[in-house]
């Protein structure tokens, strides 16, 4: 399937950009599909290798209807690096820039308003170590607070503090927010903190008395985790797998 991402590589865009542009197109499909959009609003961005240069959404469209070709080339302030017909929304990416410019090792950057999320984001507790999900996530979340609608560059640098070196966040008030090395990594670390969120949400509904592991059990399944994902070959899977789900919903994003 990766094969026929080359087959519709236009002239002019060289084979590396052109694979990141159908992943990335393919992840935003898949997060309509899944429902982590906000309509026009949040990003998923990708760092183009070797380069300050990063692939964004345009401004304007759903995740649904990105295709690899409408993808915005932009820099660390946002200008546009080549010539697009669409706007980028730089409000979103202020959030990602910052994440961008502290991490060399964050090529991917995925902020989501999604409803548990958001939920979460707003209790004081923050991600509760409950389910089985959650569980990889054990002294491994950073916590921004909110500051208002992020335009303000002092602020990134206070966010990218806040985040150090950790891959999930959770921005009081506002959101998720997770970096990865790759589109895939960075795919499984919101799909598994998403599900965390999820799941804590409901447990809470039910009023039941809600049980908690040891610390030294949780902190035992983040250390498998970390192996087995983070550092071992499941994201990989995992995206294979992803791709030719996109490709199976509608091969159209990569073009």
């Amino acid at each position: 399937m990766r094969d026929a991402f080359g087959q519709r590589r236009p002239a002019g865009v060289d084979a590396g950009e052109w694979q990141l542009r159908c992943e990335l197109a393919a992840a935003y499909r898949l997060f309509a599909h899944l429902g982590w959009h906000e309509l026009i609003y949040n990003h998923l961005t990708v760092r183009l290798p070797g380069t300050e240069h990063f692939l964004i959404n345009p401004f304007g469209l759903m995740y649904r209807e990105i295709r690899a070709s409408t993808l915005v080339k932009i820099d660390l302030e946002g200008r546009k690096v080549d010539a697009s017909a669409w706007a980028v929304n730089p409000a979103g990416f202020v959030v990602h820039a910052a994440v961008h410019a502290a991490r060399a090792d964050a090529h991917c950057v995925v902020h989501t308003h999604t409803t548990a999320g958001q939920v979460v984001a707003c209790q004081a507790g923050g991600l509760l170590p409950l389910s089985f999900n959650a569980l990889f996530y054990a002294g491994r979340v950073a916590y921004h607070d909110f500051e208002g609608i992020t335009l303000d560059r002092q602020e990134c640098q206070r966010l990218a503090a806040d985040l150090g070196d950790r891959n999930v966040m959770i921005l009081r008030n506002h959101g998720l927010l997770v970096c990865g090395p790759s589109i895939g990594d960075a795919f499984a670390e919101h799909y598994m903190l998403q599900r965390a969120c999820e799941v804590q949400v409901a447990a809470q509904a039910t009023g039941a008395a809600l049980v908690q592991p040891l610390d030294a059990i949780a902190q035992r399944a983040a250390a498998q985790y970390d192996r087995t994902a983070r550092q071992g070959d499941q994201n990989a899977l995992l995206w294979d797998a992803m791709l030719r789900w996109a490709w199976d919903l509608d091969p159209g994003f990569a073009g």
